[in-house]
């Protein structure tokens, strides 16, 4: 663990964890994370990022050397009730530098105003515009962070159920387990550096409405991926999360999906997000972006 991320994790760690300790509604949280979008480092990047895309709000982020004829389909974290594709605009734009390919975040709706499943019935909604728009699902990457990462998961399953899977996909520290299950949510309490494990239940609450959180379109953790896409899992050893992202890993090979899973020690939730502040985000971001190439289907089968 570099140094650099130990000493922003710990001088983080109290002010992100009162913020959400004391929140009793989603706003403080938005402010919270469009503030943190706003003071991080900036990237210097090439990139043209486009308002509107295929119908549906979102971000279009395109390199210089685009292939432009695969993409990247990004959803972003926030707990499903926080975050928007400008909170994400700088992550997503190293990705897709990296990767050498466009990514389209799409704006999905929100909780508790719109509690799930309205954030996959929007996911299914941007992949068939994706389609629409002249991309083949073998033309598609998949993937998010946190809530994102369980959405892009969630997705996936649905579209390995209608035979039309992505290339890869991937997620990054994700939620996959609105049942709040997972062992780590008791053994990770005390050392994740951002999250009071004690909100976790009020979470669920806002986000779900009336929803059975053992739905697969909302816990991908029970969901089925019959001829599923490789996969790649990143999450911190030291989360709250942790676990959803072994179980899924799990989950996923016990179906002959082959799931890679990566755990990084002593980072905070999703520390892709401070990429230029320490090495192991641009570390996770770039094992992605090699993943995601290396899972890039030949051009015959394109065809």
């Amino acid at each position: 663990m570099s140094y650099r991320m130990r000493v922003l994790a710990s001088a983080l760690s109290p002010i992100v964890r009162a913020a959400f300790t004391h929140a009793q509604n989603p706003v403080p949280l938005r402010d919270g994370i469009d503030l943190a979008a706003r003071l991080s480092v900036p990237v210097t990047l090439s990139t043209e990022v486009r308002h509107d895309a295929l119908g549906f709000p979102g971000l279009w982020i395109h390199p210089p050397d685009a292939d432009e004829e695969r993409v990247i389909l990004f959803f972003h974290g926030g707990g499903y009730v926080a975050g928007s594709p400008q909170t994400h605009k700088r992550l997503a734009s190293r990705l897709a530098q990296l990767a050498r390919r466009s990514v389209f975040l799409p704006a999905y709706r929100l909780a508790p105003e719109h509690p799930l499943p309205a954030a996959f019935e929007d996911a299914c909604l941007v992949w068939d515009a994706l389609l629409a728009s002249g991309y083949a699902p073998q033309d598609i990457s998949l993937g998010g962070d946190s809530a994102g990462g369980g959405l892009a998961l969630s997705l996936l399953s649905e579209l390995c159920q209608r035979g039309t899977p992505p290339a890869s996909a991937f997620a990054w520290s994700p939620f996959t387990d609105l049942t709040l299950s997972s062992p780590s949510f008791v053994s990770n309490a005390k050392r994740d550096h951002f999250f009071p494990v004690e909100r976790a239940r009020d979470l669920t609450q806002m986000i779900l409405g009336d929803t059975d959180p053992n739905q697969p379109q909302v816990s991908p953790l029970f969901a089925s991926f019959p001829d599923g896409p490789p996969v790649l899992l990143q999450a911190s050893e030291c989360e709250i999360l942790r676990d959803d992202a072994v179980r899924m890993a799990d989950h996923l090979n016990r179906q002959g999906v082959e799931a890679t899973l990566s755990l990084t020690h002593g980072a905070p939730h999703v520390w892709h997000m401070f990429d230029g502040f320490f090495p192991e985000a641009r570390q996770a971001i770039s094992e992605t972006a090699a993943f995601i190439i290396a899972h890039d289907p030949p051009l015959i089968e394109r065809i």
